[in-house]
């Protein structure tokens, strides 16, 4: 009896929710809403225990509470985006054996359903479920690698399953986890909230490994993280994965380094953050909000690191192997705060240093949700050059910004949403390039109720190479055009 009551009040709370106005704008952080927003202090109403829906200023959420007071709670969340997208092809680019110089296709970036729960004072269940990159070409090529045909159905998995439990009660001082996390060293945008950023998509080169040796970014990790003070860390030993088991051929030995396929040794990682102003949210383990739209006054300085002995290998003449460690770190600065409380502007900006080393002349291409399939121009030591695709990670160093600034609320009248514009840049000095590579994007965000409904238009450049000896050269720019709509509750 008690499972219909909870089925009904579910459907009776979408219901409802269908029909609140689109002026209440949910707080921006991570798929999740921060322990602040989600506890009530000792003594306040309690709340039924029941899925909460709540409107005005309040946040509507799917959430079932544990106790009277709804410190102890279930929850559940909804994203999807969608992408509609143009692009020009790099050169050679083929699309099912067809030469396409532009190609539209039509995506679901990202669709996930994320499930959470504070089960007591100190113990937090954490779970995501979904799937990426999903376009025309999902199972492309026909066949797997053991010669089955492809299944364009069985693209959904796990992205988190954590255990995490607070040591000290009611503090945030030190909280200890383990599973299939993305609690990441290197830098905030190695462990982004995908449902608040600022820009139509992270940047994924500082998600250093993705799927090489982790699971979109997630990894079997045991770590530690907290707030004291002004200081937000996490640090992590993780499990990384083998680089045979990531469904594509690993790239044979040769002169240029990469994931070595013999040895397993672990990973060792950390995050640290000085916070001059508010803290960030800190209740859901590693996701870094992408911009606050103004609710919080942030200021961080930022270091991170990712190393793992003898993790890549490369050969040296005929024969020799050599193996050698990977070792990333960077340095950063993030601000996001009110520029006018009363009329809602805001501004988001970071810039970051990241130093890279993969191993010599390390450089992988990647095309995000990419629209092609193969290409007649293949570059040496390089693969997946086609469609979008560009050297996204390499052995190198790497400077990335961003900036936004959100108008003031309500631009449009009331509930009909406000804009912000924005402006990416990712300089990339890799050793395998023979000059500095430049991706550029601009955007604006339509937040028709803030990250909860938004569409954005995004247009981003990008270099194309050719071979120059064992190096590649820069010989022209393509662009690519898209229009997302996100849908988060």
């Amino acid at each position: 009896m008690k499972n219909v009551l909870f089925v009904a009040a579910l459907l009776g709370y979408v219901s409802a929710a269908a029909q609140q106005p689109t002026g209440a704008q949910l707080p921006a952080d991570t798929l999740a809403p921060p322990a602040e927003q989600t506890q009530r202090p000792p003594g306040a109403a309690s709340r039924p225990s029941a899925i909460v829906g709540t409107t005005g200023t309040d946040r509507n959420e799917l959430k079932y509470n544990l106790n009277e007071s709804g410190s102890h709670f279930f929850k559940v969340t909804f994203l999807n985006q969608t992408w509609l997208r143009l692009n020009q092809s790099n050169p050679g680019t083929t699309v099912n054996q067809v030469p396409k110089t532009n190609t539209f296709d039509i995506g679901l970036r990202r669709t996930r359903i994320q499930m959470f729960g504070q089960l007591s004072d100190r113990v937090l269940l954490y779970v995501q479920f979904g799937m990426n990159n999903f376009n025309s070409l999902n199972a492309f090529p026909a066949y797997n690698n053991n010669g089955t045909p492809a299944n364009r159905k069985v693209a959904a998995f796990f992205h988190d399953a954590v255990g995490e439990y607070q040591v000290f009660k009611n503090k945030d001082y030190l909280k200890i986890g383990a599973g299939l996390t993305i609690v990441n060293g290197l830098s905030r945008f190695s462990q982004p909230s995908v449902s608040s950023i600022l820009s139509m998509d992270v940047p994924v080169f500082a998600q250093a490994t993705v799927d090489q040796t982790d699971e979109f970014s997630r990894k079997l990790s045991l770590y530690a993280r907290g707030q004291v003070g002004p200081i937000d860390y996490r640090i992590a030993v993780s499990d990384p994965f083998p680089i045979q088991t990531n469904g594509a051929v690993p790239p044979p030995l040769s002169s240029f380094s990469n994931f070595a396929q013999k040895g397993q040794n672990k990973q060792f990682q950390g995050l640290f953050l000085y916070q001059f102003f508010d803290k960030e949210a800190n209740q859901t383990p590693g996701y870094m909000t992408g911009t606050y739209l103004g609710k919080k006054k942030i200021l961080n300085l930022e270091g991170g690191f990712i190393t793992q002995k003898a993790a890549m290998w490369h050969r040296e003449g005929t024969a020799d192997t050599v193996y050698t460690d990977m070792n990333l770190w960077s340095l950063a600065a993030f601000l996001d705060m009110p520029v006018n409380r009363r009329t809602g502007t805001a501004v988001s900006a970071y810039i970051g240093y990241f130093k890279l080393n993969y191993g010599p002349d390390y450089l992988r291409f990647n095309g995000i949700m990419n629209p092609a399939s193969g290409t007649t121009v293949p570059l040496p030591g390089a693969s997946g050059t086609q469609g979008n695709a560009f050297p996204m990670f390499g052995t190198g160093n790497v400077v990335y910004g961003q900036v936004g600034y959100l108008f003031r609320q309500d631009l449009f009248g009331a509930g009909n949403g406000t804009l912000m514009p924005y402006a990416q840049m990712q300089i990339g000095d890799y050793q395998r390039l023979t000059k500095t590579m430049g991706v550029y994007t601009i955007g604006l965000n339509y937040l028709i109720n803030g990250h909860n409904s938004k569409l954005t238009l995004d247009y981003q450049s990008r270099p194309i190479y050719e071979a120059a000896g064992t190096q590649l050269a820069p010989t022209g720019r393509r662009g690519q055009l898209v229009l997302q709509y996100q849908v988060f509750i």
